[in-house]
């Protein structure tokens, strides 16, 4: 008998969120997906089906996580898939904006899994999602790129914290067919990816169930990105 799951998507209304989401409640697993918008996420989540469901959760609002969350009972596998498209270069930089997102992606992520902890076992996985502006910065990327980077030093502070918990992280390159990026000229970066090819959404949904399922697997930092970074 396959073993059932509860899992947490949290950004699990749109893109790559929602497609992980799609994949654990296809799978037969209990979720509970997350979004800014609450009407949303219930939408999302009947969509879906199965035994999905909605809530509203704003990570740009850490004080509110903790009662957002409060009606989960366990949770075996989470999911921070929450990102925000920013440009912000220095010689122009929105304070405000570079803000936003900070809270959101560090702070937020942070509190999500404090307010989730306590229902969380010593078999339970973390999966958060950075990127690959962290090791190729591009112009209006400094936000992004310092944030992704943060990633990385909170995946392995969370790894050792958490323990036995394993926390591990996916920073996707570009991924062709998700809504940010699909129906743009990507030749470019095709020709510059060993595979030949860009990742796609269930390529980078493959790598986090792969995250969540292996025991060995801790405090990693996996790029998704058909090797990429190696030109």
């Amino acid at each position: 008998m396959t073993q059932t799951h509860s899992v947490v998507v949290v950004g699990g209304t749109s893109g790559i969120g929602r497609e992980t989401a799609r994949f654990f409640a296809d799978a037969g697993d209990d979720v509970l997906l997350t979004g800014r918008d609450a009407d949303r996420a219930e939408h999302i989540a009947k969509e879906i089906g199965g035994r999905a469901r909605g809530a509203g959760l704003d990570l740009s609002r850490p004080r509110e996580i903790m009662t957002a969350l409060a009606s989960v009972e366990r949770v075996d596998h989470l999911v921070l898939a929450a990102i925000e498209r920013d440009e912000n270069a220095a010689a122009s930089y929105d304070v405000d904006a570079a803000v936003r997102l900070a809270t959101l992606k560090l702070v937020g992520y942070t509190e999500v899994v404090h307010a989730l902890l306590p229902r969380m076992d010593e078999e339970g996985a973390v999966a958060i999602f950075g990127g690959l502006a962290k090791d190729r910065p591009y112009p209006g990327s400094t936000t992004v790129s310092t944030i992704n980077g943060g990633v990385v030093g909170l995946v392995h502070s969370l790894a050792v914290e958490l323990a036995p918990i394993r926390v591990n992280a996916v920073h996707p390159g570009i991924v062709g067919d998700s809504p940010y990026w699909s129906g743009k000229p990507l030749d470019a970066f095709v020709s510059r990816t060993p595979t030949g090819r860009l990742a796609t959404m269930r390529d980078v949904v493959d790598a986090v169930v792969f995250l969540l399922r292996n025991p060995s697997v801790n405090g990693a930092n996996l790029a998704v990105d058909g090797g990429w970074l190696l030109r």
